[in-house]
């Protein structure tokens, strides 16, 4: 393993002392602990059962008190990423989603779901259309069954962008139709983020 690959999987500890000696945390697990969890990195089928089970557990724990959200993410799948947002609107308390860097595509979406969203100064946003990957190829009837599907993820990713942002959803299609980009004054102004913080 290379020194830079060791160096992205460290994973920060705290050491506590208690009565039975030194007690080492994962930073992760003192985060849970304050109701605070992250997306940083691809929008994926792990990273969201990991924060599925996170604000399930955290909703056990405590069903009205808000969690913290904090989203730096290029985006990902769409399928996974509609699971998490489900479970964030399913859930009876507040998940408030925070921006740092950057909240791209499918992260967007999950960002401008939260209850209250923040973003850094520093920070954008970005939403287009669902794209295809892994190519295009087979008979004519798979390739329209897969544009069909693109389009029924396009309508509904612009229906949850419309309903919280309160864009009309002509105009939630205009600005997907290619890459656009959001500062974090301007998606304040879109009604894409709610405040810019300068700390927590």
């Amino acid at each position: 393993m290379s020194d830079t690959a060791s160096i992205f999987q460290y994973q920060p500890q705290i050491l506590r002392e208690t009565c039975e000696g030194i007690q080492r945390l994962d930073l992760r697990d003192r985060m849970l602990a304050n109701r605070e969890v992250e997306l940083c990195g691809p929008v994926d089928a792990g990273s969201c059962a990991v924060l599925i089970r996170s604000l399930l557990h955290l909703q056990q724990e405590d069903a009205q008190a808000p969690i913290r959200m904090f989203i730096n993410s290029p985006g990902g799948e769409v399928q996974s990423g509609l699971a998490l947002y489900d479970v964030m609107q399913a859930l009876n308390c507040p998940v408030n989603t925070i921006c740092l860097g950057m909240a791209a595509s499918m992260a967007a979406l999950i960002f401008v779901s939260g209850a209250r969203r923040e973003m850094l100064p520093h920070s954008r946003i970005m939403i287009h259309d669902p794209l295809i990957g892994g190519g295009i190829g087979g008979s004519a009837l798979s390739v329209k069954a897969r544009a069909d599907d693109l389009m029924r993820i396009r309508d509904i990713t612009g229906e949850v962008l419309s309903r919280h942002t309160g864009m009309p959803l002509d105009r939630v299609f205009e600005l997907t139709a290619q890459d656009t980009y959001f500062e974090a004054e301007d998606a304040i102004e879109a009604g894409l983020a709610d405040a810019v913080i300068a700390s927590f």
